[in-house]
């Protein structure tokens, strides 16, 4: 099993859902916390996706969009598994995630996605990110909905073997 410090939570959250359950993963994973923060925070207006010219309707037409960070990002060097959650946003992940993951290093890294939902899966994202990590090890994520227990949340970052 790896170190347990070698293991980051990475997370955006738009609403504060994902957050929660970001906070409750890394506690059940043994992880450090990091939350991926736009430049300009997104207003309840941008994410209205039923509005074809918000802001992250916008965004979700361009495949290059990169929105930027507030700040700059971690040092991944030293850890060896880093989970990145997000809300799914399209079936795929928000492309301020997309920004967050070009920017890191993770080279040589496993990587395991998680998400919020209403609705959606995170097999989209999953195969999103392999494009984007090429050099990284990266697991099917899995969809983190409604507010999973610490014991759910811990079996299942055992039952990754990692």
């Amino acid at each position: 099993m790896v170190d347990l410090a070698k293991r980051l939570v990475a997370y955006f959250s738009a609403t504060g859902t994902t957050g929660r359950v970001a906070e409750r993963l890394a506690k059940a994973a043994g992880a450090d916390l990091y939350q991926i923060v736009p430049a300009k925070a997104y207003t309840r207006a941008d994410l209205d996706w039923n509005d074809a010219s918000s802001r992250t309707s916008v965004e979700k037409g361009d495949e290059s969009s990169r929105p930027a960070l507030a700040g700059g990002v971690p040092d991944v060097s030293g850890y060896d598994v880093v989970f990145v959650g997000f809300p799914i946003w399209w079936y795929v992940e928000p492309r301020i995630v997309d920004t967050f993951l070009e920017a890191c290093d993770l080279s040589g890294k496993t990587v395991v996605a998680f998400a919020t939902s209403g609705g959606s899966g995170i097999s989209g994202a999953t195969k999103r990110i392999r494009t984007i990590l090429p050099k990284a090890r990266v697991l099917e994520g899995r969809a983190l909905n409604g507010a999973p227990s610490q014991r759910e949340l811990s079996d299942w970052v055992d039952g990754l073997g990692l």
